[in-house]
């Protein structure tokens, strides 16, 4: 059964940030090809999600597999 998007959202992935000269630079450790750029901090929160949440719908409509972030366990 297909697990929607903000399940996913939901889920504590590793995002790693760069600051860069004119910006900010976050990319989604577990979600290859998942990234974003911002003018600012303040911005970068909501390009992140955005950005996630772009990508898993194009995986899901795609029919291919969301990799969870690696470790996270499982009741």
């Amino acid at each position: 059964m297909e697990k929607p998007v903000d399940y996913y959202l939901s889920l504590p992935y590793i995002i790693q940030v760069v600051h860069e000269e004119d910006g900010w630079f976050a990319a989604v450790k577990d979600l290859p090809g998942c990234m974003t750029y911002a003018d600012t901090w303040d911005e970068l929160g909501a390009m992140i999600e955005d950005a996630m949440r772009g990508w898993i719908e194009v995986q899901l409509e795609d029919g291919r597999l969301i990799p969870e972030p690696v470790g996270i366990l499982h009741k």
